[in-house]
């Protein structure tokens, strides 16, 4: 169980990145998302519920694993909380692109809750600032393609 722990909390191995590995998590949530996109909305949020229950027990078990509260490696809440970001959105690159920035931009400045959910306990605290940091990017991403749509 450790191991397919580990897998799905690395998000196959993308989290072992040299470099920037919540960028290649993140990389690996648009990946899905434009794979999953076609099915419809629906499918896409189910995914995302899926992905961030599993990535909650997945997380826990790698922190035993890696001996860190909050390991590296673990990048699986970049994945669903890239979901959450590009969730309800087109799936054309002019999208896929400003919600990978924005959710990049969020989930490194942490605007309140977003910093305050990581004290969370365990998986959950793995998980959460990302899934707050991708509703705040979904929100960004709809205000700027409804207000300002010839920008875009």
């Amino acid at each position: 169980m450790s191991r397919l722990a580990t897998m799905l909390a690395t998000s196959g191995g993308a989290g072992y990145a040299p470099i920037a590995p919540g960028t290649a998590g993140s990389a690996v949530g648009v990946l899905v998302f434009a794979l999953i996109a076609p099915q419809g909305t629906a499918v896409v949020a189910l995914a995302t519920v899926a992905i961030a229950v599993a990535g909650i027990w997945a997380a826990e078990r790698a922190m035993a694993v890696f001996n860190s509260k909050d390991p590296g490696p673990v990048v699986i809440d970049e994945v669903a909380g890239q979901l959450v970001t590009l969730c309800g959105h087109g799936g054309d690159w002019v999208t896929l692109v400003a919600g990978f920035l924005v959710f990049r931009l969020f989930d490194i400045v942490k605007p309140w809750p977003v910093g305050a959910l990581e004290a969370l306990p365990g998986g959950v605290g793995i998980m959460a600032d990302d899934l707050m940091a991708g509703v705040y990017a979904s929100l960004t991403l709809y205000l700027c393609f409804s207000v300002l749509p010839g920008m875009f």
